[in-house]
Parts: C-alpha cells; structure tokens; sequence
C-alpha cells in the first residue's frame, strides 16, 4: 500500500500540503536517497528525508493530535519568519519535541481574533480545503453608512478580482454614530475576503476580529497573546467537520 508523499510528510507535522507540495518541487525531500517528485507515492519501508534528516514515520503516526487556540494581537504576521522583522504569531507557541505547529488559516497583520495550530497537517490542510467549507465567523466594525440593499448585495454574491464571493450569514451588533459592528460569516479563507467584501460597498473596515472557526469560538478569558490547547472533545468535534 502506497501513500501520496505530502500526505506522509503532512502526517509527520512538518506543514500543511500545499507548503510540502512546494517543498518537493524545491528539491528538499529525498525517498531512498533519489530526490523526489510531486505525485510520489512512498510505501511503508521507504526512507524519507527532507533537508538531509530522516523523517520518524513510525513516531508521528503514533503522535496524538494536538490543537491551540491563540488570540492573536494586531501587528503580528502569520509567516514563521518576516523579511521586516515584525512579530509572528509562532513566537509565543510552546515548543513541540516533535514536529512543528501548523497554522491552519491565516490572518492578516490587521486583523486579530482566534487562529488555531495543530501538529496534525493533515488535520490543517483538510480544516482549510476550500472542499470542506469550514466556516469562519468575525465581528467587524465598519465606518460609513450602511443601507439594506449593500447587505443584501453582499449575502447574494459580489463579483471581486478573483471570483465570486459572499457573506453566509450578516448579522448587525450595535454601534453609534457611523461606527457599527456586524458579524460575518464566510466559508473560505481567501486573502482579505471580508475586508473586500465590504470594500465592494464603498464601506471601510476599521476592526476586524475573527471570532469563530468552525465549532471552535474564541474563549472570552482568552488574553490577547495568549494561547490555551484544546481538549479531546474539542478536538474531536473539529475532526467530525471533515468527514466525508
């Protein structure tokens, strides 16, 4: 029995798939001492390396999966290394002896709100797979009036650079003067859907939180910065969102 090699290499905690695909086009991973190519499928007994170091498969497929839910501050970037030296959010995560955390998601340095980390990046991948659907909730505050017909607009569908895209569920929160918070739903992760999304209606975003992932919502004792790892059960019910 064989298996895609970035879904071993996911399995071992290294990344999601897709950071693992452009490891092995990268010419980093070896099987057998040859270098491999994508759509390599390794069997039991191959021998795995990336950058020159054996991968322990026996150990990571005995590995527990784990999850954090992190509270991320503004100005923290979701890379694990940024070119002008600003925080990442991987700074403050507890060490793992084995394997690496693996964001499942992102946020953008000016949005703050939960982001989870797994060890498990097969769990990641398939938690951010546009097939999946997961849903994604944020309170946003907004500057600019805001009339029914942009809301309903917005729920329809609007037709942005990269395709069509909408709000799953629009719901308004309070706020005075031309201030308001509302809370968004969306279903996929594509880079400052929410924030174009309401760019769309001529309307500013001056706050944006994420506030649920799928069935996990951001712990309200939860401090900016802070991280707390997640219980079986929690885990669990994450895992029953993938299903098929």
């Amino acid at each position: 029995m064989t298996e895609k090699l970035q879904k071993v290499l996911a399995q071992a905690g290294l990344g999601s798939r897709r950071a693992l695909e452009q490891w092995i086009v990268d010419g980093r991973v070896t099987v057998n001492g040859t270098k491999a190519k994508l759509g390599d499928r390794v069997a039991r007994g191959d021998y795995i390396c990336v950058d020159g170091r054996p991968i322990n498969r026996t150990q990571s497929q005995n590995a527990v999966t784990r999850v954090l839910a992190y509270n991320k501050p503004l100005g923290e970037v979701s890379s694990r290394k940024d070119e002008k030296g600003r925080p990442t959010v991987f700074e403050s995560l507890p060490k793992l002896t084995d394997g690496r955390w693996i964001s499942i998601g992102r946020l953008d340095v000016n949005t703050s709100g939960l982001l989870l980390f797994t060890n498990d990046g097969d769990l990641a991948n398939k938690l951010m797979h546009p097939s999946t659907q997961v849903e994604r909730e944020y309170a946003v505050r907004v500057y600019g009036e805001v009339e029914r017909e942009m809301l309903l607009t917005m729920h329809k569908g609007v037709q942005l650079e990269d395709g069509l895209a909408r709000f799953d569920a629009i719901n308004y929160s309070g706020g005075e003067g031309t201030n308001h918070w509302y809370h968004v739903v969306v279903r996929e992760g594509r880079n400052r859907l929410v924030r174009r999304l309401w760019e769309s209606q001529n309307v500013r975003v001056s706050r944006l939180i994420r506030i649920r992932y799928g069935t996990i919502s951001l712990p309200r004792s939860l401090r900016t910065g802070r991280w707390l790892e997640l219980e079986k059960s929690s885990i669990d019910a994450l895992k029953n969102l993938i299903k098929s």
